[in-house]
């Protein structure tokens, strides 16, 4: 089986650019998009093994677009990290809610970031 396949979702260039340096340091491999709509075009030519979601996108939200791929038959068993700087009271409740499988908090801790992600995977492993 090869490297874990991870579909990151962030406008942000140095946010983006962080997380795809840890990710292949750990020998995923980590494509990237800026928006929701990219990211929908995206998951019709490939699908990831984990989606790292942005909560603040511009134009569609990470929660209106993770809910969106909650209800697709193509994507809804692909797990979606949701990933934020604006960790505000109730925000996790809301991400779980969306149908997230997970919370980070940006400034990004490289330890808790990892350990989400291969939490994240390992648990999709379980349901495969």
């Amino acid at each position: 089986m090869g490297a874990k396949r991870i579909l990151l979702i962030e406008d942000n260039a140095v946010n983006r650019r962080l997380a795809q340096f840890l990710l292949k340091s750990q020998g995923y491999e980590v494509w990237e998009v800026g928006s929701a709509p990219e990211a929908f075009a995206s998951l019709k030519e490939r699908q990831p093994d984990l989606i790292l979601m942005d909560i603040q996108l511009p134009g569609m939200d990470g929660l209106t677009a993770t809910r969106q791929l909650k209800g697709d038959p193509t994507t809804r068993d692909i797990p979606v990290l949701a990933v934020t700087s604006y960790a505000m009271k109730g925000d996790e409740a809301k991400a779980f809610e969306a149908g997230c499988s997970g919370y980070v908090t940006k400034p990004i801790d490289k330890t808790l970031f990892l350990e989400a992600v291969a939490r994240a995977l390992k648990d999709r492993e379980g349901k495969d």
